[in-house]
């Protein structure tokens, strides 16, 4: 069955070279009218191309590179302003310590100058306190001497009675100022 389907497709077609199937671009019978579609299609091709679409792609790599341009002139700003900004923070930073170096300068300066104040002050309190102490050492000292004197002359007496002698107590005190003052 399958040999008679074969056979009566067969008998359609001519055996000629001519007319043999085979693939249409090859046939160089057609090739001028290929060769003037092919140049038709190429040139609706490119001016469809060229008028159309490149224009579009063209519009857009310019745009793509407006932005780009823009973003990188931007960038460029922004970076500009950073180093500014950096600067001025440096800056401010640089005169806040230098300021506080200022500022606790002058604090010890007070604080030295307060210290030196209470220390006059305490010395002079001292001094005060020394000469009222001395003063009044000087006082006891005196009144010691003077107690000495009197306990002196008190037992000199009391010893030269004790030994029987008699001497009146002028003798005695004179006895004992002399034997005190060396």
């Amino acid at each position: 069955m399958a040999t008679e389907t074969t056979a009566a497709a067969g008998e359609g077609l001519a055996t000629s070279p001519e007319t043999a199937p085979g693939m249409p671009q090859l046939d160089f019978s057609t090739f001028g009218n290929q060769i003037f579609w092919l140049i038709v299609t190429l040139v609706v091709i490119y001016f469809i191309l060229s008028r159309i679409a490149l224009p579009r792609i063209a519009a857009v790599l310019a745009e793509r590179q407006g932005t780009i341009t823009n973003d990188l002139a931007k960038a460029e700003d922004l970076k500009k302003q950073a180093a500014e900004a950096e600067e001025a923070y440096e800056k401010a930073l640089a005169d806040a310590r230098a300021e506080a170096q200022k500022i606790a300068d002058q604090t010890r300066e007070e604080i030295k100058g307060q210290v030196a104040e209470a220390q006059a002050k305490a010395d002079a309190e001292i001094a005060a306190k020394t000469a009222e102490s001395t003063k009044q050492i000087e006082e006891i000292r005196a009144s010691a001497l003077s107690n000495v004197e009197a306990v002196a002359k008190d037992t000199a007496a009391a010893l030269v009675a004790a030994l029987g002698v008699s001497a009146n107590q002028g003798e005695i005190d004179k006895a004992v100022d002399d034997r005190i003052k060396g």
